[in-house]
């Protein structure tokens, strides 16, 4: 990868099977903006919104993609027990309060008088 040669003068063909992975990441994870991977890397991993309103077509577009590449990387049973958990906490603040459930919350207001 040209960004490798670029910034730490490393040809990846040769060099890769001789490291470690965790020598790898930490090269992958200090790549600058000045490399091609770089800037890709800054682009999925920004979350500064004034940041990302300034982004051009093209870099929103990388976002998206990658967004949309890791939201598929979700197992359909986590996302169905997040989909409920909303749905759960949506339907008790939905819930009319009943004389029951008044009472309990004066009790224990009364609960904190000296």
């Amino acid at each position: 990868m040209a960004s490798f040669r670029s910034q730490y003068g490393i040809r990846l063909a040769t060099d890769l099977p001789k490291m470690k992975w965790r020598e790898f990441a930490a090269y992958m994870s200090g790549l600058d903006g000045k490399t091609p991977l770089g800037r890709i890397i800054s682009i999925r991993a920004e979350n500064d919104g004034d940041v990302l309103k300034q982004f051009t077509p093209e870099q929103r577009k990388i976002r998206r993609d990658w967004q949309l590449r890791r939201a598929k990387q979700i197992p359909k049973k986590d996302m169905d027990a997040v989909i409920d958990m909303f749905k759960n906490v949506f339907l008790s603040m939905a819930e009319k309060p009943t004389t029951e459930t008044i009472m309990e919350g004066t009790k224990d207001d009364k609960a904190d008088l000296p």
